[in-house]
């Protein structure tokens, strides 16, 4: 079983920035991908980004040039850095981490709380 943690959710002024971690955790564990997802009130969630294995990151369209995805592997903690941040980003930010011994099991951690005030 893998323990999957965000933190550093809270409320941030139009056009700021704030860091998101993604902590996995757990006795005998294998990770591959760490992505983000967010959802917002009355929204479906929608992925933000992810850091893979290979080194890659990717984000979606709707954050492109402003989110930033990075993973230490040796914590098992994936970062997203979030600049100039809209209103429209006001969502609770999810993290889910793969098992790497089976591409059919995957986890969800409890989800950070972004509030961007106009």
């Amino acid at each position: 079983q893998v323990q999957v943690v965000e933190s550093g959710g809270g409320l941030v002024q139009a056009g700021g920035s704030r860091r998101l971690s993604c902590i996995a955790s757990g006795d005998n564990f294998c990770i591959s991908a760490m992505k983000w997802y967010r959802q917002a009130p009355g929204k479906e969630r929608e992925w933000v980004g992810g850091a893979f294995t290979d080194g890659n990151t990717d984000v979606g369209d709707s954050v492109k040039g402003r989110f930033f995805i990075s993973r230490d592997n040796a914590k098992n903690t994936a970062y997203l850095q979030m600049n100039n941040l809209k209103p429209e980003d006001t969502a609770v930010y999810y993290c889910n981490v793969e098992d790497c011994w089976n591409r059919e099991r995957d986890y969800w951690g409890q989800g950070t709380q972004v509030t961007v005030s106009s």
